[in-house]
């Protein structure tokens, strides 16, 4: 009886050390079982030949192997989209005076109302099958372009049917704080109640949430008005994540850390007390450099604070149809590191273990660790760098969910 189901041999692989920190071990041997990392070692330490320990042998011939991607901040479900939006910021037109003309997330929110679930599905999946091309084994989706009870339940259904029948794995976060839609324009207390007391039993009670968000911005909802929201969501058991600190400093680090938030997103305008009070709750820092980049901003992520404090640092691509088109997990590494200015170690940290902890889910997935799942990524480079060194080109070779290939498709 063979020990393992599958056995990639002759790989470079790109481990987690004691330390917290990946480390490249070459060449090496990767085994699963029943979906589960099962045994990694040096190649020269090998107990017996391949073929007598795994049903399934793959020699990768020197190629890397990294835990499969994960996309831990995202807005996937939408309809339509903003390129007129993005002419206009070409012509000078800041984000913030798009969104008070009636565009920004409003524009979505009309286009998101409109659509179908079928519609919203369809456009989402196609969006979805680059992340997986992309070397991304598990992605996050929030809602918060529906604005009422039935639409914000609509995203979020869609959410769920597609990581019910998409390979990769799903999980769903409530942003009802996302936007004041325009029919609660001078009754802003009135919607915060409807998001804590209908829409967010209500869907819990669906069981359609996985976390709670929400914005925190002069151009969005205030620390008070997102602290009403992370009540009512601790209430009801669920983590939750915030928006933080894009545009300028609203005191969100801090307010998510109160709530031993999962992770504060973006955070362009953190200061010091933020970053101390997020290394003292756990907090996970997610970098967003699509944004960054999009909205031509110039205020760059406190990256020194967030080092010195030992705050852990993720990278996603916050996928949406506004601020950040981005459907490529990888080149959101390239573009930290070269924004940012991660290094390559840091960026693959951020993709990975990081960025796992930024959904709670860093003891299932997230690093090369026997009894973890089996969610690589096998890629055609030799060396880990060249994963936040390529701009653009397809570098995967197999993405394994589980232990079970998902891409290519036969």
């Amino acid at each position: 009886m063979k020990n393992h189901d599958s056995l990639w041999i002759n790989a470079t692989l790109t481990v987690v050390t004691q330390k917290g920190m990946p480390e490249t071990i070459s060449p090496a041997a990767i085994a699963c079982k029943d979906g589960l990392i099962s045994y990694l070692c040096l190649m020269s330490d090998l107990p017996q030949n391949p073929d007598e320990m795994a049903t399934q042998v793959i020699d990768v011939a020197g190629a890397c192997i990294t835990p499969g991607l994960i996309d831990c901040h995202t807005h996937l479900v939408f309809g339509g989209n903003r390129a007129e939006e993005f002419n206009l910021r070409l012509q000078g037109h800041s984000y913030a005076q798009i969104a008070k003309q009636g565009g920004g997330i409003m524009s979505t929110v009309s286009q998101t109302r409109a659509a179908t679930e079928q519609v919203l599905e369809n456009s989402a999946r196609t969006r979805l099958d680059q992340l997986l091309a992309d070397g991304v084994t598990t992605v996050e989706i929030k809602s918060g372009y529906g604005l009422t009870t039935a639409d914000e339940k609509k995203m979020l259904r869609v959410a769920r049917r597609l990581g019910e029948s998409s390979a990769l794995s799903v999980t769903t976060t409530f942003l009802g704080a996302h936007s004041l839609p325009p029919e609660y324009r001078d009754r802003r207390s009135e919607y915060i109640d409807l998001v804590c007391n209908e829409m967010l039993p209500s869907l819990h009670a669906e069981g359609l949430i996985d976390a709670v968000d929400a914005f925190c911005e002069g151009i969005a909802f205030s620390a008070d008005e997102v602290d009403a929201v992370f009540a009512a969501a601790t209430a009801l058991g669920l983590p939750v994540k915030l928006h933080a600190e894009q545009l300028s400093n609203c005191g969100g680090a801090q307010l998510a850390a109160k709530y031993s938030a999962l992770s504060a997103d973006h955070l362009e305008y953190l200061d010091e007390a933020g970053a101390i009070a997020m290394a003292n709750s756990g907090t996970v820092a997610v970098l967003l450099p699509g944004a960054f980049y999009m909205l031509r901003e110039t205020q760059k992520p406190p990256l020194s604070l967030l080092r010195e404090h030992k705050v852990p640092i993720a990278i996603a691509t916050d996928a949406n149809p506004g601020s950040s088109p981005a459907l490529s997990a990888r080149l959101m590494m390239v573009m930290a590191c070269q924004d940012f200015g991660l290094t390559p170690q840091e960026a693959i940290h951020g993709m990975t273990i990081n960025a796992a902890k930024a959904l709670g889910l860093d003891n299932d997935i997230g690093s090369l660790q026997i009894g973890k799942t089996s969610d690589l990524a096998v890629w055609n480079v030799k060396q880990p760098a060249e994963l936040a060194y390529w701009l653009g080109g397809n570098l995967v070779q197999s993405v394994i969910k589980a232990g079970q290939s998902i891409y290519p498709m036969d």
